[in-house]
């Protein structure tokens, strides 16, 4: 059995201004030496709204592994594409 082992970290880190919280995540894989990627995602909290930093942080993970996830099948089109020399189409 040959095992791989790929981690994903995620950072959050929070804004606050006179105006509006805002919550960034950045999702960052690490699966081999040499292949890294990051996804970003934000979320904004309503001024009108109850600050709620857990909802802010949910939201802006989530958004950042789709993002993260939309960039390893575009990864893997490419990929995909250059070893068969046809023109691949996959969705997530």
């Amino acid at each position: 059995m040959n095992e791989k082992h790929w981690s994903v970290d995620i950072t959050i880190d929070e804004h606050t201004s006179d105006t509006a919280n805002r919550t960034r995540a950045i999702a960052r894989l690490r699966a081999q030496e040499d292949t890294h990627f990051a996804g970003a995602g934000f979320a904004r909290c309503n001024p009108a709204d109850r600050d709620v930093p857990e909802i802010g942080d949910e939201l802006a993970v989530a958004r950042a592994l789709a993002d993260l996830s939309r960039q390893l099948i575009e990864a893997t089109t490419s990929d995909l594409a250059s070893a068969t020399h046809e023109t691949i189409r996959l969705t997530s």
